[in-house]
């Protein structure tokens, strides 16, 4: 027997679970299926830009992490720290004013807990939540797409008018409904892992980028969490890694005993998780993401920061833009191609820019010299530091990196 439904959400992750809070408050009933069982871990840097609390809020005040300490651990983070080659570094704050904000502008929280707190926020009587229900086969035919999918050994299927892929980087639905193929030079490799006792982070909790030289392009990363803890990785792009045929593991391990500023923040730190890996499909190609019957949100749909490899924000905010849709779509009855077609360009109108900057930036960080003077500028110029700032603060302003005399100043405006 077949289940008939109008939206189906494959995936629960940020992505798929923003898409459906945003239908709960509209209530529009749907299903989602989730192949795991919650509480779940999702391998990840857990850094939560200031994207997050800017699309929770729009479902709900409530949902800071202020507001849920206890089913939310979090730290408030204030900047990042951009370490050259050359060791060289810079801190960089979220906003030119700190001292004027009520709530910290990102947080790092690991994402169990960030994806579970937002798993409980799911309005259960307007949407259907199904876990340990894996998608096995999909079908297109003219009025939908039919879902089979097995849980806990026992094969179901359920048909719906509009369907929105938010499995992640290997996503079905991507793959099948959308032809989206995994391709290394738009496609990262990351590691993680859990550490307690690592020491010198700053004050305000910056999370750390470090562009080694041996991880261009690509950075290793040290991010501070609640109870002493810190989630450090590495990631690098997978054209990279095949044509040098690096082991990343090996890689990440040489840093942490080798290097020596690093080194020494870890003499009494003790790995209290193993390293683990997951595939990040970046947004540095502009790919279609809807088509007839179906969204693609979040990873599915390779939104991932080319340069800083920022996901769950943009994720979100797709999750966001694919329920309005899904609104639209019902109001019209119209799921063609056509007509959620719109869907890609409200995506990227909101994303793109940033997008292309990333991918731009992308391409700098594979040198040493210019990110070496870059950082070198920057630590001796306010000026430069608080526009990088400005950046953080405005996407638009991101637009200036469009002018060749922007990264002229970066490189070469030393007062």
């Amino acid at each position: 027997m077949t289940d008939n439904t109008e939206v189906v959400i494959a995936g629960a992750g940020p992505a798929g679970i923003t898409t459906s809070l945003f239908l709960c408050k509209e209530k529009i009933p749907h299903v989602i299926l989730e192949k795991a069982e919650y509480p779940r871990d999702k391998i990840c840097g857990d850094a939560l830009s200031g994207k997050i609390p800017d699309v929770l809020s729009k479902l709900d005040e409530k949902f800071s992490p202020e507001n849920n300490p206890d089913v939310f651990p979090s730290l408030g983070s204030y900047g990042v720290k951009f370490v050259a080659p050359n060791g060289n570094f810079v801190d960089i704050p979220f906003s030119t004013d700190i001292r004027k904000l009520q709530e910290a502008p990102g947080y790092v929280s690991k994402r169990i807990h960030f994806d579970h707190f937002l798993f409980r926020k799911i309005d259960r009587s307007v949407a259907t939540v199904i876990e340990n229900a894996g998608v096995r086969e999909l079908k297109q035919d003219k009025n939908g797409v039919l879902i089979s999918y097995n849980q806990n050994g026992h094969d179901h299927s359920i048909h719906c008018k509009v369907l929105v892929g938010a499995e992640g980087d290997r996503s079905l639905v991507a793959k099948k409904l959308a032809g989206i193929r995994k391709e290394d030079e738009h496609y990262c490799a990351g590691l993680r892992a859990y550490y307690k006792g690592v020491k010198n982070f700053h004050p305000q909790n910056f999370i750390e980028l470090h562009f080694l030289k041996e991880c261009l392009p690509g950075y290793f990363w040290l991010f501070p969490l609640p109870n002493g803890e810190a989630n450090v990785g590495i990631g690098m792009l997978s054209a990279t890694v095949s044509r040098k045929k690096i082991n990343l593991r090996n890689l990440m391990l040489s840093i942490i005993q080798n290097h020596p500023p690093i080194r020494e923040r870890f003499k009494e730190a003790v790995m209290i998780d193993e390293i683990k890996g997951w595939g990040l499909p970046l947004g540095s190609k502009r790919r279609k993401i809807s088509g007839n019957n179906y969204l693609l949100v979040g990873d599915a749909a390779s939104l991932i920061d080319p340069f800083t490899g920022e996901g769950i924000g943009n994720g979100m905010i797709s999750g966001m833009i694919a329920a309005r849709q899904i609104q639209k779509a019902i109001s019209a009855n119209r799921y063609d191609e056509t007509f959620l077609s719109s869907y890609d360009k409200e995506v990227y109108e909101a994303l793109g820019s940033e997008l292309n900057l990333s991918r731009k930036l992308q391409g700098f960080a594979k040198y040493e010299w210019p990110f070496n003077m870059v950082v070198n500028n920057a630590s001796k110029n306010k000026e430069i530091r608080d526009l990088i700032t400005c950046m953080f603060e405005d996407v638009n302003l991101r637009m200036k990196l469009s002018n060749p005399k922007f990264y002229f100043r970066l490189l070469f405006n030393r007062n």
